[in-house]
């Protein structure tokens, strides 16, 4: 049974940096598209970016290209989410997701995810 579980979530005011990871186990993720989502209060979730399983493609959402990166170190199971400049509007709880292949916007195709972490940009 795959779990993922966030973290590095946390209070950071705008214009600062923080750095989400995933860490999965109970199975490799290698071969796993990867995903974050976001959802702030009172708002659906939505996409934020996701990976392939090798690490050399990657999606954005429009929005956030340029100030999120995102990267997988297979062989630590782990997935980063670099955020930078970040904005009170990114305040949201942030969500990592499994899926077979698929590294899209769509949420559908994940089939695990984590519990989520909060990440809260004061101004």
């Amino acid at each position: 049974q795959l779990q993922l579980v966030e973290s590095g979530g946390g209070l950071v005011q705008a214009g600062g940096s923080l750095r989400l990871s995933c860490a999965a186990s109970g199975r490799s993720i290698r071969s796993n598209g990867m995903g974050w989502f976001r959802q702030a209060p009172g708002k659906e979730r939505e996409f934020v970016a996701a990976i392939s399983w090798s690490g050399a493609s990657t999606n954005y959402a429009h929005s956030l290209k340029g100030r999120f990166t995102l990267s997988r170190d297979n062989a630590k199971n782990t997935v980063y989410l670099e955020m930078n400049n970040l904005k009170p509007e990114d305040t949201a709880v942030y969500y990592c997701a499994a899926s077979s292949y698929y590294f899209g916007e769509s949420e559908r195709p994940y089939t695990n995810w984590g519990q989520g972490t909060q990440v809260t940009v004061s101004s």
